[in-house]
């Protein structure tokens, strides 16, 4: 009926007080009025409305079945809220939420209720004097509440607004009724913000349910025990051109292994008609969810995202590193995902006004970019990119809408994705072909002009491409081919599946000579003189990592640039780290001196003796390890469909 809030007339609804069932379905609605009565409605339908706002859902409080789906603004934490407002609510969604309701009401409730009163009794009891005024009860109230929202923590990050909005109502309740102080709510409204679901073709809002499943992979891997022992440095050179059992173990001696990471969680969370007995499901791609500034202001709990979405398979998941809670997951039956990639877009919502939202690109075999609007459970498009499948994306860290495809058609191409209106139309549109020698497996914008210069890694060497778009050439060659050490002398052809930026300048590449990752030097390898012809030039090598012998391909490396580590998995199950932050100040100089010896890895985080029904997985390689950019957690996707989260102090 079209029907807009203003059109549900009070003077109408409060006369209905016997109406136990209300279908308010394929309308407009933005939000209730508080003023509808209906004291017993038994059964609520507000699918596909625009719904931004839940909490005045508790004038009902007899409901027993709410849904609200395709209401694109509504999030998990709005799943909570009515979980706690309304006491005899039964299915949410189609769904019987009565166990997880409990637990809000009673478990998060108790959990919450301690940590208000512990943060007032560390920090506020002794500054209140015996005899106050009623400026002084206003200021210390203001001042409680600010405080106890931001550093009250509970429960996933997912979740952290209606932690706020609970902590917030558990302080003026503590307040009120334990020591007298009245409140009458002056506090300004909470501000909402965004939180960072993931759509689930499955169910969109299985995610707390769907933990027993999926998310808690101890429930059926027992026996988990990590014996790391501390190991003394030893400087003896190591061959890398001996066998691998000498040269490891000269390596592993040499790695001063500081075990100071543990490991937390152990998933099967990608596998194919969630089977417990798939251990053959690869697992490729992993990044870290980008923080939403909310409003003026970052969010105050989160200052780094510890939400990560993975891929391998027929699905995409997000998981919550500290809890291993799979928050959503995205499933193709017919597809397996090879890379996935955020941006944030400011979206126009209802009322031409203007919000961030978190998106994320996910490719794979078929050459189809799906685009999913995490906050809303929603996959609102896909652009058929390539015919053949995609190996990696990434997004332009400056141009938001632009995202870099690279195919096994031996294409990159750069797309412009637009911006999706309220109804989720956008147009997608092509601006640039990069033609490559080879497949491009890696690619890499490069950091201080990455609107000019891209740097792919291929399977048969690397190289860059000049992306300017003011250029009227839409289909180009590689701009430059870099050389780089072999055996005898120099060579363009190896495969290059590891690339990426240390810092500004400095590029980490892994190639297929056994044992070999690169360190070297963009600014002093590219020579951007004579543009327009294809030349060879020389890698500026500025040092090499010692790593496995192996010469399985397609184990990546990844970097953190902010605490300057590079880190790498191999065909054992191990994690190799090297802190590089005491060199890097040398190869920032001009004409700074390479690193005369291979640099050992800091430490190396082997994986633990882990079994599946009493035995041990099969051969595990480390395909992608990627770090927080806090440096806080390790995200370890394997060969045998499990993915890893180890945590630092």
């Amino acid at each position: 009926l079209q029907l807009k809030t203003g059109d549900l007339d009070p003077r109408l609804f409060s006369r209905l007080r016997h109406l136990q069932k209300l279908d308010l379905s394929d309308n407009l609605l933005d939000k209730f009025p508080n003023s509808l009565t209906l004291p017993d409605l038994r059964v609520l339908n507000c699918n596909n409305n625009k719904l931004e706002d839940v909490t005045a859902l508790k004038q009902f409080p007899l409901l027993e079945e709410l849904t609200y789906e395709n209401n694109v603004y509504l999030t998990l934490n709005d799943d909570y809220k009515v979980m706690f407002l309304l006491q005899n609510l039964r299915l949410l969604n189609g769904k019987d939420i009565t166990k997880l309701a409990n637990h809000v009401r009673c478990v998060n409730s108790r959990k919450l209720t301690s940590k208000v009163t512990a943060h007032w009794e560390k920090f506020f009891r002794d500054q209140l004097p015996e005899k106050h005024t009623a400026e002084q009860v206003k200021a210390i109230k203001k001042k409680f509440l600010k405080s106890v929202q931001t550093n009250v923590v509970y429960g996933p990050s997912s979740l952290s607004e209606f932690t706020r909005w609970r902590v917030k109502m558990i302080a003026e309740e503590f307040l009120a009724c334990s020591l007298g102080l009245e409140l009458n709510s002056d506090s300004e409204p909470e501000e909402k913000t965004d939180e960072n679901e993931e759509e689930s073709t499955e169910s969109p809002r299985e995610a707390a349910e769907e933990v027993a499943q999926v998310g808690d992979f101890s429930s059926y891997i027992s026996n988990v025990t990590v014996t790391p022992s501390k190991r003394k440095r030893n400087h003896s050179k190591s061959s890398p051109g001996k066998k691998r059992s000498k040269t490891q173990a000269n390596t592993e001696e040499e790695a001063a292994e500081d075990v100071s990471a543990e490991p937390l969680h152990f998933l099967q969370c990608h596998s194919k008609g969630n089977s417990r007995e798939d251990f053959k499901t690869q697992l490729w791609s992993c990044v870290f969810e980008p923080v939403l500034d909310s409003g003026a202001r970052k969010d105050p709990i989160v200052s780094s995202s510890r939400t990560v979405a993975t891929c391998g398979g027929e699905s995409v998941c997000l998981i919550d590193c500290e809890t291993g809670t799979v928050l959503k997951k995205y499933k193709v039956a017919t597809e397996e995902f090879f890379s996935v990639a955020w941006t944030t877009l400011t979206m126009v919502i209802s009322d031409s006004r203007k919000k961030a939202h978190n998106i994320l690109a996910a490719a794979g075999r078929r050459g189809i970019v799906k685009l999913i609007h995490v906050a809303a459970d929603f996959c609102y498009g896909e652009i058929k990119a390539h015919k053949k499948p995609i190996a990696t994306v990434c997004f332009s860290p400056t141009q938001e809408t632009h995202l870099f495809t690279a195919s096994y058609d031996k294409r990159i191409a750069l797309w412009d994705i637009g911006i999706p209106d309220c109804d989720y139309n956008f147009k997608a549109s092509q601006l640039l072909v990069l033609e490559a020698a080879s497949i491009p497996l890696r690619i890499a914008l490069v950091p201080t002009c990455p609107e000019q210069y891209l740097l792919a890694g291929c399977e048969d060497g690397c190289f860059a491409w000049n992306i300017q778009l003011d250029k009227g050439q839409k289909s180009r060659p590689f701009e430059a081919i870099f050389q780089f050490p072999s055996e005898e002398s120099l060579t363009t052809s190896h495969r290059v599946d590891g690339l990426a930026f240390l810092n500004d300048d400095v590029v980490v590449s892994k190639s297929s000579k056994p044992g070999c990752i690169y360190l070297w030097s963009w600014s002093r390898s590219f020579d951007a003189k004579g543009k327009g012809r294809q030349r060879t030039m020389s890698a500026v090598i500025l040092a090499e990592l010692e790593w496995s012998t192996t010469d399985m391909s397609y184990l990546t490396l990844s970097t953190c640039p902010a605490k300057e580590y590079v880190l790498c998995g191999d065909e054992q199950g191990s994690v190799w780290m090297y802190n590089l932050s005491s060199h890097s100040a040398a190869w920032g100089s001009p004409k700074g001196k390479p690193s005369e010896r291979r640099i050992s890895p800091s430490q190396i985080l082997k994986w633990p003796e882990l079994r599946v029904n009493g035995e041990q997985p099969p051969e595990i390689l480390v395909n992608n390890v990627v770090a927080d950019p806090a440096f806080t957690y390790l995200v370890v996707l394997t060969s045998v469909n499990i993915t890893a989260i180890w945590r630092k102090p």
